[in-house]
């Protein structure tokens, strides 16, 4: 039997019709630069989230690197992140000639660990004003401690731009405000439309949410070159505009987001039961399960995991290590002057953590065969 790690041809298989008709509508409309579609998938995302704006961009990346240039955030300045993340994170930072700055994660939820958040700031308080952003990442489709993150923010007067790229649907319990979704908790937060999440387009795609109008009026400038009106630039922007034939895919998927969510769900609590956890730890859910996208279900295998992925790609079962190389220990961060072990959480996870197959049309056969050929694996 063949287990992908993603099957998008079983997602289309049942929404085929509706994907092609909409982007036909929008191939017919000839309206092929921003539009009505852009203006409707704004809409329908702001009041997913519950965010008062949503501004579309042309990918998770630029959302992030949006959002920090909607802060005027650049050389000299420090933004502080988790290093055990997608690229994007930190390479937002470095693009615009800040200094990315990490702290360790928990080690059993992946994320930003408030308590190595804090004590980098005691530690440093001499460069605390020089911080002008953190960025908590969202990961696998889990919400980052945001309570503590957001105080220790507040407390240093330092913006948080969460990156909830993987988290779209994902939620957290703020004290004050009840339930948040992700990307609504900080000054803004940004999702990622890539087709592997949960809310996938048909190419790249992206959003910033904010509730603050005069940051949501300057990522639309942002997103067109810092124009508004056409060809009159109070801002150096960028290209960041989405393509309406993404818009118009995504529209048609909104509806079945939360099914789809379910499902992962319903995947993550089988495994969390047939795991044999002598050998293999589920992922930790640190919230009530239904607050869990499980964009990825990453198990840790201590001591065997490069053996264990080898055995199951002989079973052909597809797997994937997110992340194998700690930010601070990328070649193109040499120059920060972090050393190995400087961030003990993110090297074990880097070595130790892989992702099995968790997408929401995965059958229970499929997924008892993983089961089983992880059971023969320390067997044998």
């Amino acid at each position: 039997m063949q287990v992908p790690l993603l099957d998008l041809k079983s997602q289309l298989n049942s929404i085929e019709s509706e994907l092609c008709e909409a982007v036909l509508d929008v191939i017919r409309s000839c309206n092929y630069i921003m539009g009505p579609k852009i203006a409707e998938l704004e809409s329908l995302v702001a009041s997913y989230t519950g965010s008062k704006f949503a501004v579309a961009v042309s990918s998770g990346s630029d959302a992030l690197l949006a959002a920090l240039m909607a802060l005027n955030i650049g050389p000299g300045d420090l933004v502080i992140t988790s290093p055990h993340s997608f690229f994007a994170s930190a390479g937002a930072i470095a693009r615009l000639h800040a200094k990315p700055v990490f702290v360790d994660i928990d080690p059993k939820t992946f994320n930003m660990d408030p308590a190595a958040l804090e004590a980098w700031f005691e530690e440093h308080q001499d460069k605390a004003k020089d911080v002008k952003a953190i960025i908590p990442v969202h990961l696998f489709g889990q919400c980052a401690d945001m309570a503590p993150i957001l105080a220790l923010a507040e407390r240093y007067n330092i913006p948080v731009v969460e990156d909830a790229a993987q988290a779209i649907g994902a939620r957290y319990e703020l004290p004050g405000r009840g339930e948040c979704c992700a990307g609504t908790m900080g000054v803004m937060g940004c999702l990622s439309f890539f087709p592997s999440k949960n809310l996938g387009g048909i190419g790249d795609g992206g959003m910033v949410l904010t509730n603050e109008a005069s940051l949501a009026e300057k990522l639309r400038k942002l997103r067109v070159h810092g124009s508004q009106p056409k060809y009159y630039h109070s801002l150096i922007g960028g290209n960041f505009r989405l393509d309406p034939i993404q818009a118009a895919a995504l529209i048609v998927k909104m509806p079945y987001l939360e099914s789809w969510h379910q499902s992962r769900r319903q995947h993550a609590s089988f495994y969390d039961e047939q795991l044999p956890r002598e050998y293999i730890q589920p992922p930790h859910v640190a919230y009530p399960r239904r607050f869990h996208i499980y964009n990825q279900y990453v198990i840790t295998a201590p001591t065997c995991r490069d053996e264990l992925r080898s055995f199951l790609s002989e079973k052909q079962i597809s797997t994937e290590i997110y992340y194998p190389v700690p930010f601070h220990l990328q070649e193109c961060f040499k120059y920060l002057g972090y050393q190995k072990g400087a961030f003990p959480n993110a090297e074990h996870a880097a070595l130790n953590t892989f992702a099995v197959p968790v997408y929401p049309e995965l059958t229970s056969q499929m997924q008892e065969y993983v089961i089983d050929a992880i059971r023969q694996f320390f067997v044998k």
